[in-house]
C-alpha cells in the first residue's frame, strides 16, 4: 500500500499512548510538529473522566492518523499538571507545532468532542493525499491506467470516503473497459459522497461509455443529416458518435443544433444529453464552459 505520510489508523499505540514527564517532551511537543496531539489530564478517581477519555479515544481512533492522543495521569505527573497550570480534570489541551493551540475543561457531549477532533485534524493537512491524487490523475491522462487504479485504491484506503479517489477509482475501470465494475462501485458509493461531483461526473461517463456501444458510424450519421437537416434522430445518434469516437466538442455543437431546432424533441433529449457531457467533464473544461454559455443564451433567448 501506498505510504501518504499519515499513520495506518490500526496502530493504535501510535495514536493513542500514556505519558510520563520522562517523554512528554517526546510525545507531545516534537510530536505535535508532525502532527496536532491532544493531551488528556485525567486521574483515576476523575468520574468524568471515565466518560471523555473512551470517547476522545475513539474520535482520535476515527481519524486515521489525522491527530494523536496523549493520557496524562496527574496523580502521577504533578509537574506537568503543575506547569500547565490544571485547575481542574479532565482537562483537554490541543498541541501543534509544539505549542498549544485549543482546549477544554469538563466533559463534553460527542459532537462537540468530534467538532474538536475534526478541527484539528484540519490542521496538518490531508497527508498528502491531494498530491496521491493528482500523482493518479496524471497517471490516468497518461495512459497508465492500471497505475492509476492502483493509486485510487490506495487512497480509498486511507479515506474511504474520498470524493475524488472514488470519482478517479470509477473512470479508471471505464478506461480498462470494466463497465460492470465501474457500475458496482458507483451503486455501493458511500452516501455522504454518492452525489458529489466528483462521483457525478463518473457516472454521468458511464451512461456515455453505454451509450458508446450502439453509436452508429459517423461518416453515414453526418451524410444523412447533412441530406436530411430536420432528421433529428440522426442529429442525435451523430452527436453520440462523435463522442463515442472522441469528438466532445462536435457532439456538443450538434446537440446545441438539435436544441436550436426543437428543444422539446423526444422530451428534451438534447438538453438531456448535453447535461451529461457537461457533467461528465470537469467545471473548468472549456468544451463544458463554452456549451453551457451558448446553451443559456438559447433557454433564456
Amino acid at each position: 500500500m501506498l505510504e501518504f505520510g499519515q499513520k495506518p489508523a490500526a496502530d493504535q499505540a501510535d495514536l493513542i499512548r500514556d505519558t510520563t514527564e520522562a517523554t512528554f517532551m517526546q510525545d507531545v511537543i516534537e510530536a505535535s510538529k508532525d502532527v496536532p496531539v491532544i493531551v488528556d489530564f485525567w486521574a483515576p478517581w476523575c468520574g468524568p473522566c471515565k466518560t471523555l477519555g473512551p470517547a476522545l479515544e475513539a474520535a482520535v481512533t476515527a481519524a486515521r492518523g489525522k491527530v494523536r492522543m496523549v493520557k496524562v495521569n496527574v496523580d502521577e505527573n504533578q509537574m506537568i499538571a503543575a506547569q500547565l497550570r490544571i485547575q481542574s480534570i479532565p482537562t483537554v489541551y490541543a498541541f501543534w507545532q509544539g505549542r498549544p493551540v485549543d482546549g477544554f475543561q469538563g466533559a463534553i457531549q460527542g459532537s462537540e468532542i468530534k467538532a474538536f477532533v475534526d478541527k484539528l485534524s484540519g490542521l496538518a493537512g490531508d497527508g498528502g493525499l491531494g498530491e496521491a491524487i493528482e500523482a493518479a490523475e496524471a497517471m490516468l491522462a497518461e495512459g497508465d491506467v492500471a497505475g492509476a487504479a492502483e493509486t485510487f485504491a490506495a487512497i480509498l484506503e486511507e479515506e474511504p470516503e474520498n470524493a475524488a479517489a472514488y470519482g478517479g477509482l470509477v473512470r479508471a475501470h471505464l478506461a480498462l473497459d470494466q463497465q460492470d465494475q465501474a457500475q458496482a462501485l458507483l451503486s455501493s458509493a458511500p452516501a455522504s459522497i454518492a452525489h458529489s461531483a466528483e462521483v457525478e461526473a463518473a457516472r454521468a461517463q458511464l451512461d456515455l461509455a453505454r451509450q458508446a456501444v450502439s453509436a452508429g458510424p459517423v461518416t453515414e450519421l453526418l451524410n444523412e443529416v447533412l441530406a436530411h437537416p430536420d432528421n433529428h434522430q440522426a442529429r442525435f445518434d451523430l452527436a453520440l458518435a462523435l463522442h463515442a469516437s472522441g469528438k466532445v466538442e462536435g457532439a456538443v455543437e450538434e446537440l446545441l443544433e438539435l436544441f436550436r431546432r426543437d428543444r422539446d424533441w423526444n422530451d428534451g433529449a438534447a438538453k438531456a444529453q448535453l447535461f451529461t457531457i457537461f457533467d461528465s467533464l470537469k467545471p473548468n473544461d472549456p468544451i463544458a464552459q463554452k456549451g453551457r454559455r451558448k446553451l443559456s443564451s438559447m433557454i433564456f433567448a
